[in-house]
């Protein structure tokens, strides 16, 4: 059985001390045994969550947002995987404000993805589409690219074994006031696992988890996780708000529990 992920994003907000608060508030009202918790600060910010989640809920895990892809250098103010050591299990790469804002390209994130997996670092690797690519019938294709990019100078069985995770979040949805529904994410998810598959993954490619993550809130996510395909969220805005986050892990949780009855 595939985990089911609550993947929560707080891109470039709250201070050390205002996550630490917002984490143990979270923590408190999402306890589901069943759903694997992530939450992902900012770095500046990762010692303090670490600190509160080990006295509230030490069962959620801590992501970075971002790695660098090289182990060590003089990389003005970046942060490399071994540095995260102690501060995090998970990593985002490859998120699309990453590659929109700084031009990470798909051979960059498989560099990233190479350094994450080497200091033992759970990876969630974000693809997704345009608005453009989507309306020209370009998804799926835009999709395989970036995973192929990303993930062909890797060995499988090694990233299967370090649990990678892929977050599909089409660009068009997150922000823009247009929506995408519980098939359209199906769909992805589906090819996702067939592009693996074809990258040599074999009968691993249905292991994988991918995640939904386009603007998701406790009111869209029950159509998300209705798909058998879909194992989860990568949440961005709302897991900024308790109420929101205790939404979506709550439905989470009914979707984690009626797959194990059924397994």
């Amino acid at each position: 059985m595939r985990d089911v992920i609550v993947a929560a994003n707080w891109k470039m907000h709250t201070t050390p001390a205002e996550a630490a608060e917002l984490a143990a508030t979270i923590a408190s009202r999402t306890r589901e045994p069943d759903v694997t918790r992530v939450i992902c600060p900012p770095f500046v910010s990762l010692a303090a969550v670490r600190d509160a989640l080990l006295t509230s809920d030490p069962d959620v895990g801590i992501g970075a947002q971002n790695v660098h892809h090289e182990a060590a250098g003089a990389y003005t103010g970046e942060v490399s995987a071994p540095m995260l050591a102690g501060l995090a299990s998970w990593v985002i790469v490859g998120h699309s404000e990453r590659r929109r804002d700084f031009g990470e390209t798909d051979e960059r994130i498989g560099q990233k993805l190479g350094r994450a997996t080497d200091a033992g670092l759970r990876a969630i690797l974000c693809v997704g589409e345009r608005a453009e690519e989507r309306d020209a019938g370009d998804a799926e294709a835009v999709v395989e690219a970036q995973l192929r990019g990303a993930l062909s100078a890797h060995d499988p069985e090694v990233l299967a074994a370090a649990g990678l995770v892929v977050a599909y979040e089409p660009v068009w949805a997150i922000g823009t006031g247009r929506t995408a529904l519980g098939s359209d994410a199906a769909s992805m998810a589906e090819s996702v696992r067939r592009t693996l598959a074809g990258l040599g993954w074999g009968s691993a490619a249905d292991a994988v988890p991918v995640l939904y993550g386009g603007s998701v809130t406790a009111g869209s996510i029950a159509d998300f996780l209705a798909e058998p395909s879909i194992d989860g969220a990568l949440v961005g805005g709302a897991s900024l708000k308790p109420d929101e986050m205790a939404g979506i892990v709550a439905r989470a949780g009914l979707t984690a529990r009626a797959r194990l009855a059924a397994a």
